[in-house]
């Protein structure tokens, strides 16, 4: 018989026997005392067929009660389950079984290394999610969790979009046949929409309908800030914030936001303070430090910043980060390390994807213009993710001065968006 000290996990459920308490994504499930009391046998009986007179005995401590009210108050517990509520197996004249399935073990596991954010994180993550679907390829969660990895590895950068988005909308269609289109399969679809579509105005639809239906999901408030973020809105991703951290303090992508919100907000030492908070918080994480060295850069802390940019690229060797650390090197009068960056990022493109946006802003800093528009529409053809915040990215704010940058934001944006969101 399973313990009642610790919560019970039961895919994205958390069931603490001793509490009588169901907790799903962080938000409390109300479970009527005797709905508990019949999900407490089936979890106590795992997999094991549980008749109508053992139910009755524990459930009801005995109390005769008909086969309709139990059916019932099964019915409850499926309901409140959602997509995951065929894991209560009916047999009619018989009884009730709760089967989780075999590759359950496995997508627990992906689910743990995909939030690492980080690129090894993620590899491992797809590996479990895909030897889930090879398990038990009806299990909609192996395929929503492949879906979701594609989604982060384009968002992160770490392989080009425009090869992300067709497996992304199959798998992402998989599942939703498999299961219906959760709350959760929405909301990446929504993020996909801004990601690989670059459909701001349908994204932030999407979103806005999923954070009425769902108002204590910490995930929902950090991508809609990221779409207002790229159109510049920083007003409106700021009203996100309390929200989100009422919803979920501790969630890292919520920490990194606060530095983008002020990095994008060009308010520096607010950005250090923040930043700085979070490399205790996130110490494992390569974002803290790379975000703390892009905010001591433009708060004039040179000396500082280096330190930073090191420590980055020494948690991480992702190219995004090299290329930034090239980019204020060469800014910072040191051509010489800034190029040889840049010579191993070229030979590196041949295995491996470097986002082209990253190079624009180290060429240019180097004075290599020309090339910098190159790599831009590079990055405008390979729909890097990065390129939908050039127009708030104070790194890019050199390129402004350049007119073919206005145009090159209105191909990608749109007039109106330019307009809105243009740095000074």
């Amino acid at each position: 018989m399973l313990g009642v000290d610790e919560p019970i996990a039961l895919g994205p459920f958390r069931v603490n026997l001793a509490t009588t308490r169901v907790i799903r994504d962080g938000v409390q499930i109300g479970l009527r005392p005797q709905a508990f009391r019949a999900l407490k046998v089936l979890i106590q009986n795992p997999g094991r067929l549980v008749n109508y007179k053992q139910m009755i005995h524990e459930a009801w401590d005995g109390n005769q009660v008909s086969r309709h009210t139990v059916a019932v108050t099964i019915g409850e517990i499926k309901h409140l389950f959602g997509e995951y509520g065929h894991w209560i197996n009916c047999q009619p004249k018989f009884g009730y079984r709760l089967e989780i399935p075999q590759s359950d073990h496995l997508i627990r596991r992906g689910w743990h290394y995909w939030n690492q954010y980080t690129q090894r994180g993620y590899d491992n993550a797809l590996r479990c999610f895909q030897e889930a679907a090879g398990q038990d390829s009806a299990d909609f969660r192996a395929w929503e969790g492949i879906s979701s990895t594609y989604l982060m590895l384009a968002s992160f950068v770490m392989q080009p979009p425009v090869h992300l988005a067709q497996p992304f909308w199959e798998v992402h269609e998989r599942a939703v046949a498999l299961c219906g289109s959760s709350w959760d399969l929405r909301l990446d679809r929504a993020y996909a929409r801004f990601v690989f579509d670059h459909d701001f105005g349908e994204a932030e639809r999407e979103m806005i309908v999923l954070e009425r239906e769902r108002p204590n999901g910490a995930h929902v408030y950090i991508r809609l800030a990221m779409v207002y973020l790229a159109s510049g809105r920083i007003e409106e991703a700021r009203a996100l914030m309390p929200p989100a951290l009422a919803a979920d303090a501790l969630l890292a992508p919520l920490s990194f936001i606060g530095s983008l919100l002020r990095l994008y907000g060009r308010e520096y030492e607010a950005a250090v303070e923040w930043a700085t908070g979070n490399l205790d918080l996130h110490p494992s994480s390569h974002v803290g430090p790379a975000h703390l060295a892009e905010a001591l850069e433009f708060a004039g802390r040179t000396r500082e910043a280096l330190i930073q940019y090191r420590l980055a690229v020494t948690q991480s060797d992702a190219p995004v980060l090299r290329a930034n650390q090239a980019r204020f090197l060469a800014h910072n009068g040191r051509t010489a390390e800034a190029l040889a960056i840049l010579d191993d990022l070229q030979a590196a493109r041949d295995a491996n994807y470097v986002d082209a946006y990253h190079i624009a802003l180290l060429l240019d800093a180097l004075g290599r213009r020309e090339e910098a528009f190159q790599e831009l529409q590079r990055a405008y053809e390979e729909k890097s993710y990065t390129l939908l915040f050039s127009n708030v990215d104070p790194k890019a704010d050199g390129l402004r001065s350049d007119s073919r940058f206005v145009e090159f934001q209105s191909k990608l944006f749109g007039a109106s968006l330019v307009v809105a969101s243009g740095a000074d």
